[in-house]
């Protein structure tokens, strides 16, 4: 079949179907809810290894140590961004906390991320950013609050 007789539902030279930009933009708010909710998890489990050594990873801050404080934070921050309750409020939160981390713990071990271990820090840090300007997305407890009072 030439593009002559192709179908009207692709546009010319592609092979993505017309509504796929469609499909794509009516899912975008659903698939912000699912990577708020993973980044909320993987974020909760930071807290939790820093709060109840599980998983195992390294030693149990203690008080006053600076990871004491970031364990709480992640703890509670995680599971907010998880459930997307006062998303905005929390997300902000944890990004400062992330950016805070880099300087404070990467950045001074050299000006490069992949050698001084701050991949991480740096994307939770803007991930966070983005999730205080785009919400928790249409799946998460703010957006029910909201359609409950309107």
């Amino acid at each position: 079949m030439n593009r002559a007789e192709a179908p009207a539902r692709f546009s010319p030279g592609s092979t993505v179907p017309a509504a796929g930009p469609q499909l794509l933009a009516r899912l975008a708010p659903h698939l912000l809810s699912v990577m708020r909710i993973m980044v909320g998890l993987l974020f909760l489990e930071h807290g939790m290894a820093k709060v109840f050594g599980f998983p195992a990873h390294g030693h149990l801050p203690v008080f006053p140590e600076t990871e004491w404080f970031a364990g709480r934070i992640e703890l509670v921050g995680g599971a907010l961004v998880a459930l997307g309750l006062f998303t905005r409020l929390a997300a902000f939160i944890v990004s400062g906390e992330m950016a805070f981390a880099y300087f404070i713990s990467h950045a001074p071990r050299s000006f490069f991320p992949l050698i001084n271990g701050g991949e991480a820090a740096i994307l939770f840090c803007f991930v966070f950013l983005y999730l205080v300007f785009a919400g928790g997305g249409p799946w998460s407890l703010d957006a029910l609050w909201h359609r409950r009072s309107a």
